[in-house]
């Protein structure tokens, strides 16, 4: 048997009692008296107690009526209010954005971004949620994630952020003067490579080629496993082995010549990052003007080191 609506009525109780008669709630309501009858009638029956007194030209309100009043009142005047409050967000950014991203954008897009975005909408709170692991923003809460775009599910909205970067192996120039510089992908069973495990599948991330047959995935050699980025380009510096990662996120590593490329005519194509949402959030204000700043921020190319 399907649940009975507690509200249903309410707003037709409330109408009679604030207008007095039954014709002129129905003018208010845009029904028929017939019907605000019917809703009265329904509303008594379900409480087992009248809730007016009826002459053919007015109706008054009995004990229960007013103490039914006197709680629906301020509740009614609450929603009302409170519904204002939706609308004006309809209007103007404010509330919380929570947003889920990938370590690699805090540098290339959070860190250039998030200062001039609450300057410009200081009634917007932000908070950041940074994973590395690929995480349904839906289910977690957020608005937004930021991330790769190959990570993303199919049926998000995705607005490219990030300026272009290419996935390298990287190692220091020490490296390669003691070990020597692979020449193909498959060199590279030769070497000593760090790799890196996602925090939270705990899977080992492949590295990613293109050769003439098409993509390629390696999981090299290595005895050394970190799930830090930070760490792992750290490593490579000290001559440890090689890496595989971006460009961007060793940007300053390439610039000083700490870390140089190699294998760069295997390298897959450029990625990007993205801020991905689903559709029906893109109404957010808040949401929107996010977005409207993320697409100004600048494209830049980097200088890469070669080994």
């Amino acid at each position: 048997m399907p649940r009975r609506d507690p509200f249903d009525g309410l707003s037709v109780f409330l109408a009679v009692a604030e207008r007095g008669t039954f014709r002129a709630a129905a003018e208010e309501i845009g029904v028929t008296p017939a019907a605000v009858g019917q809703a009265i009638q329904s509303l008594e029956r379900r409480l087992g107690l009248p809730l007016f007194h009826r002459t053919t030209r007015k109706v008054s309100l009995t004990e229960a009526g007013a103490i039914l009043l006197g709680k629906l009142r301020p509740a009614a005047s609450a929603i009302a209010q409170t519904l204002g409050e939706l609308d004006q967000l309809r209007g103007r950014p404010s509330g919380l954005l929570r947003l889920c991203v990938h370590r690699l954008a805090l540098p290339l897009v959070l860190e250039p971004l998030l200062p001039a975005f609450r300057q410009a909408y200081p009634d917007v709170a932000v908070e950041v949620g940074v994973e590395d692991a690929d995480i349904d923003v839906v289910s977690g809460g957020f608005d937004a994630g930021i991330r790769i775009g190959e990570y993303i599910e199919k049926d998000m909205i995705a607005v490219g952020v990030s300026p272009p970067f290419r996935w390298l192996v990287l190692g220091a120039p020490s490296y390669f003067a003691d070990r020597g510089t692979p020449g193909t992908p498959d060199d590279l069973a030769e070497h000593e490579c760090i790799r890196f495990r996602f925090p939270r599948s705990k899977s080992i991330y492949d590295w990613e080629f293109v050769r003439g047959d098409g993509a390629v995935s390696i999981r090299p050699n290595g005895s050394t496993i970190v799930n830090d980025s930070g760490l792992l380009r750290s490593l490579a510096v000290q001559g440890l082995g090689l890496i595989y990662t971006s460009d961007r996120a060793a940007e300053a590593e390439l610039e000083s010549g700490a870390l140089v490329a190699c294998l760069e005519s295997f390298a897959p194509p450029p990625d990007r990052l993205y801020l991905y949402f689903p559709a029906l959030s893109a109404s957010q204000p808040k949401l929107r003007a996010f977005i409207d700043m993320a697409k100004k921020l600048p494209s830049t190319p980097r200088r890469i080191t070669r080994a």
